[in-house]
């Protein structure tokens, strides 16, 4: 069997990659865990095996953290993709914690005392490797409890490995009783591995680069290169569900993977989204594809306005837009109320086309 610097190597040779030492780096440490969840037997087996036998002793898992677009969600896939067991779990880390928070409201009914032990020991029933992207701490409510998680799970011999585009020390920068979060912290450095992948080159940005970004009118063509950019940018597959928690109540997300959302303008803003739901979004990807805007007019005024709202938290954010609409930004919107407004909307969407927009984001 290949080891994964093998495996990363010939898709070097093919062109499917690019070779980059910073990547290849951590490979061997990816290979390491790989080999010792392949050939480790955690599982007792026999009601005395489960009296008397301690589980094995699991590694250290790894934190990969980097900036944008350097290649992390690829090792992961890399790694979780060729380590031949069943009990193993990708997810993107908002939509795990939501799985959580929603397992502990149902705990809470049963009228248990701690709500977190029965849904992580379940987590543990059934996995041995735990593989979370884009870990990034925002709300209180994971603060709180994402260091008792993680404890338990690994005291429980689950494996996790992690990305972020945040070290550490940053995560939950400046939240709301910060000094309770920092525990975790230690906790991290000391039972997991700390690897920045220093790569100079953001490859997200790479293959948007000089690309068209931006197809009208939204007919089948413009469908098949949305749908082969978005398999370029996540490797494939419909994506995961991610709820981003806004104001108290729960804004999804059905498809997303590697950063990259995907969603049709009427998901986004035939809804009644607002600013915040927005920012949101644009604070939790890095890449939006938005398909089938229509021409905007009194007719979808409410739309239209929650469009132009959604531009501007995606442009301030440096959020790349990939888009299919009816028509080129600036006959988008010709007539009725708002019309006049939407001009400067039009010109972010065509600044937004660049081929450096964003790189700095």
């Amino acid at each position: 069997m290949s080891t994964l610097p093998q495996i990363y190597e010939a898709r070097v040779a093919d062109g499917t990659l690019r070779p980059d030492p910073a990547q290849h780096a951590v490979l061997p440490r990816l290979e390491e865990l790989r080999q010792w969840l392949e050939t480790t037997d955690t599982r007792p087996k026999g009601l005395l095996a489960g009296l008397f036998r301690k589980p094995p002793q699991p590694p250290r898992g790894l934190y990969l953290w980097g900036g944008v677009g350097r290649g992390k969600s690829m090792l992961m896939d890399l790694f979780t993709d060729h380590t031949a067991i069943t009990a193993k779990r990708r997810v993107h880390f908002h939509a795990f914690m939501q799985e959580i928070h929603h397992g502990m409201h149902a705990a809470r009914k049963t009228g248990v005392d701690d709500a977190l032990a029965p849904v992580a020991a379940a987590v543990a029933r059934d996995l041995r490797l735990l593989a979370f992207d884009e870990m990034q701490i925002t709300d209180i409510t994971d603060a709180m409890i994402v260091g008792r998680l993680f404890q338990m799970l690994m005291d429980a011999g689950v494996v996790i490995v992690t990305t972020s585009n945040r070290p550490p020390e940053d995560l939950y920068k400046n939240g709301l009783n910060r000094a309770l979060f920092l525990p975790f912290i230690d906790f991290l450095k000391d039972r997991m591995e700390i690897h920045h992948l220093e790569s100079p080159n953001d490859y997200r940005q790479h293959r948007l680069q000089g690309a068209q970004v931006f197809f009208s009118p939204a007919d089948a063509a413009a469908a098949g290169a949305i749908e082969t950019m978005w398999a370029d940018l996540t490797g494939g597959g419909p994506g995961e569900k991610l709820a981003l928690v806004v104001n108290g109540r729960d804004l999804v997300l059905d498809h997303v993977q590697n950063g990259v959302a995907r969603a049709s303008f009427w998901d986004l803003c035939g809804r009644p989204n607002g600013a915040a739901d927005f920012l949101a979004i644009a604070g939790s990807v890095r890449v939006l594809i938005l398909e089938n805007i229509p021409r905007l007019s009194a007719a979808n005024y409410n739309e239209a306005k929650r469009f132009v709202t959604l531009v501007d938290a995606l442009y301030e954010a440096k959020v790349r837009l990939i888009a299919s609409a009816a028509d080129i930004p600036e006959r988008l919107y010709l007539e009725g109320t708002g019309a006049f407004e939407f001009e400067r909307t039009a010109s972010r969407l065509r600044e937004m086309q660049g081929a450096d927009w964003g790189s700095e984001g």
